[in-house]
Order: structure tokens, then C-alpha cells, then sequence
């Protein structure tokens, strides 16, 4: 058991020797939408690339999640064949979203045997959903 010191200090680490490994611009929070962001998720059970719809008007949140669910067989078959969608996604925290994810279960970030193994899965499944955003995010983009 770590102390909440050390944990944050593992995390710390983690992301830092992530970023100087896979050195990358990625688009994250710069999609042009509101509340629609990508991002990497790692604790003690699994690491996780998300692309998240958070806006908490559900409509809004829903003619977004639509538009994904409209591409999803694009987006499965040839960028991200192990890609989930969950409508009612609930974070750890415990806000409701909805999102498109893709996870590496067994890994623990406080496992540094772990790290390799899960910084290649983070960059490589980014890389994809990235590719995927480049194609088609003039679709994505299109407003309400």
C-alpha cells in the first residue's frame, strides 16, 4: 500500500517518462467542441483512451454520442477494432458520461514492470483514434 505521497509521486513519474517517451502533440482538449476531449486514464487496475462527451446538457451529449454511433463501424473496423461506446459511461468520480473508449486491463500504475507495456498501448491507440479524428472530424464538428 503506497501513501497518497507516493502514489501521487508514481503518477507523477508515470506521465512524466510517458511524455518523454512517446513525445507527441496530441489534440486532447483541442477539438473545437465543447465538453468533447480525449484523454488517458491509468490507476491500479487499467489504462483506458477515452474520448469523452462530459457536456451536461444531455441533449447535447447525446447528438454527439449519435454522431460517433453513426461512424462506429468505421471507427471499429479500421482504426480501433477493440473500441467500446457506452452512452452512460460513469467516471470514478462519479459523473455520468458518454464516451468511446478503448482499455488495457491488467496493469497497475503503481507496477512499474507495467509501464512499458502500457505507455506503448496508450500511444498506439491515441495515434489511432487521432488518425480517425483527422478523417473525420468535420463530421464530428458539424453543430446541433
Amino acid at each position: 500500500m503506497y501513501s497518497k505521497a507516493e502514489a501521487k509521486k508514481l503518477r507523477e513519474d508515470f506521465w512524466t517518462s510517458f511524455g518523454k517517451s512517446f513525445p507527441y502533440k496530441w489534440t486532447l482538449y483541442d477539438t473545437k467542441i465543447k465538453d468533447f476531449s480525449f484523454k488517458f486514464l491509468f490507476d491500479t487496475k487499467k489504462a483506458r483512451v477515452l474520448l469523452a462527451i462530459e457536456d451536461s446538457n444531455v441533449d447535447t451529449r447525446a447528438f454527439y454520442y449519435n454522431k460517433l454511433l453513426s461512424l462506429q463501424a468505421i471507427l471499429t473496423n479500421d482504426y480501433l477494432p477493440k473500441v467500446v461506446y457506452d452512452s452512460h459511461l460513469v467516471l470514478d468520480n462519479g459523473k455520468e458520461i458518454s464516451g468511446v473508449y478503448v482499455e488495457l486491463e491488467g496493469v497497475n500504475i503503481h507496477n512499474k514492470a507495467t509501464w512499458q507495456q502500457t505507455m506503448v498501448f496508450l500511444y498506439d491507440t491515441m495515434l489511432q483514434f487521432e488518425a480517425f479524428w483527422a478523417e473525420y472530424k468535420d463530421i464530428i464538428q458539424e453543430e446541433l
